[in-house]
């Protein structure tokens, strides 16, 4: 039989108070972690070990008998009937204002204590150690050798997406999960996210602009320096770039930040976040190019459960009546990217949620100056379509002007779908504005002159579009933004 160094046997415990449920999360929590590292430690610095050290992750379950009555207008926060339903829980220190809405509604809904405990998933440990120890920086050849014959590793098995895929079933008597996503899932996340963007997971904010340009970047890092100085920062306190490096406020105690350094080169993802107190700012992606990149982003981040996402980017315009320089505002998507094809199938519709099409087109219209018929001089709504091959105008053209006229297609873009379709799969409302930068079917291709004075009219003005759309949401009241549409037959409780 195999020993183990691990902490003494918890019992579990019950709450309805979700702020005692929360402060004792987090204290079995912290104590696993503490475990983890102090034996690490002594791992590294060679010390033996006479047995297999492990530490658990918590869990929060809710049992409940009765079918509750609900209002029919509410999108998440209950279970869909009676049974046992579990989550496990990962990182208080960034989750526990989020863990806060979702423990409470469940105990207003359902009348019934929420059960508080260490489960049987163990942390491995990797995600154990904070950004200060590196599991192989820290260690010679033959310790990394053996590391998994001591500690847990990350386990595959346990880090696929079938609960928010709608392809875990099990029988209505066995436990139930409670979350899209189990705590191990959700730490891989936390870790790509760092080394993908290079800022830790606790910037970044509510509301995500993803855009494939530097541009849109430039106008934002010049946003967020001149809100840092203004009178009336609008609820912002801090700016936050790659590397963690952090620009208060200039009434700010600079102390009260933990600063960063600057990378020696961007990495793949950059990201930039516009923070405000209660975590409801604006973060902005710059995700490079092509659907996969699309994907892979949007996998981590919807781990930290944002309340929306919206595509900031550019595209070939179809109809011959756009202008460099338009807008497209997407209703729908045809979807040839191809990466979401297995979990997603190309048959499901991706839903145009409304609250998110009229905070685009009221943020066009407050920008731009321009409302009700004139808009429309400016700005159209329709289909895009998403494709993975950068040179798709070299195919044949009458079937190109078939399949366009076919799907009503009026823009063309390698991203967009994709995060529309991970934001449809991962529950996270979803929204894209782009801009003409090109028209190859009329002649117009993508020159250097030319996109330099389209990237002079437009940018500035796209970039501030989005950013007010966020915030127009945000003060639109998140009841209404998190959508039903958005919610499967047997749904998780948490958002």
């Amino acid at each position: 039989m195999i020993e183990f160094d691990r902490l003494d046997p918890v019992q579990p415990r019950t709450f309805t108070d979700p702020d005692a449920a929360i402060a004792h999360v987090t204290a079995l929590y912290d104590a696993q972690i503490a475990h983890l590292t102090r034996r690490f430690q002594a791992y590294a610095r060679g010390e033996a070990t006479g047995a297999r050290v492990r530490s658990w992750y918590p869990y929060v379950e809710l049992t409940t008998t009765t079918l509750t009555r609900l209002d029919s207008r509410l999108a998440y926060g209950f279970v869909p009937g009676p049974g046992t339903y579990r989550a496990t829980l990962t990182r208080p220190d960034l989750f526990a204002g989020y863990w806060r809405d979702q423990f409470t509604r469940l105990l207003d809904y359902h009348g019934v204590p929420l059960e508080i405990g260490l489960s049987n998933r163990p942390i491995p440990i990797h995600f154990a150690l904070g950004d200060a120890m590196h599991v192989e920086g820290d260690l010679d050849p033959a310790r990394i050798a053996t590391i998994g014959d001591v500690f847990d590793l990350p386990d595959l098995a346990g880090l696929d997406d079938a609960i928010a895929n709608g392809a875990f079933f099990l029988p209505p008597t066995e436990r139930q999960p409670l979350a899209l996503f189990t705590a191990a899932r959700v730490d891989l996340s936390l870790h790509r996210l760092k080394h993908y963007t290079a800022t830790s997971a606790e910037h970044f904010q509510d509301f995500v602009l993803f855009t494939n340009y530097q541009f849109y970047v430039d106008e934002f890092v010049r946003l967020g320096q001149d809100l840092m100085r203004a009178e009336d920062p609008r609820g912002y306190v801090a700016f936050v770039e790659p590397g963690n490096v952090i620009t208060p406020r200039f009434d700010a105690d600079p102390a009260s930040f933990v600063q960063g350094a600057r990378p020696p080169r961007l990495p793949q993802m950059p990201a930039y976040h516009l923070k405000r107190a209660d975590g409801s700012g604006i973060t902005v992606i710059n995700i490079g190019v092509g659907p996969s990149n699309a994907k892979t982003i949007t996998d981590h981040v919807a781990v930290l459960r944002p309340h929306a996402w919206m595509m900031l980017g550019h595209c070939a315009g179809l109809r011959d009546t756009q202008k460099l320089g338009d807008y497209v505002l997407a209703h729908a998507y045809v979807r040839e990217d191809h990466v979401l094809d297995e979990a997603l199938p190309t048959w499901v519709p991706l839903p145009a949620l409304a609250e998110v099409q009229q905070a685009l087109e009221n943020a066009v219209a407050e920008v731009s100056g321009m409302a009700g018929y004139a808009l429309k001089a400016l700005m159209r709504t329709g289909t895009v379509a998403t494709v993975d091959d950068r040179n798709w105008e070299l195919k044949e053209q009458r079937e190109l002007v078939a399949r366009f006229n076919l799907s009503r297609a009026i823009a063309l873009d390698m991203e967009s779908a994709t995060i529309a379709a991970n934001g449809y799969r991962f529950r996270v409302p979803y929204g894209t504005l782009l801009c003409v930068s090109d028209k190859p079917m009329h002649g117009h291709l993508k020159l250097p002159g030319m996109a330099d004075r389209f990237y002079r009219a437009s940018v500035d003005q796209h970039l501030k579009i989005g950013v007010r759309a966020m915030e127009m949401l945000r003060d639109g009241g998140l009841e209404q933004l998190h959508s039903r549409k958005l919610r499967s037959f047997s749904e998780t409780a948490f958002r």
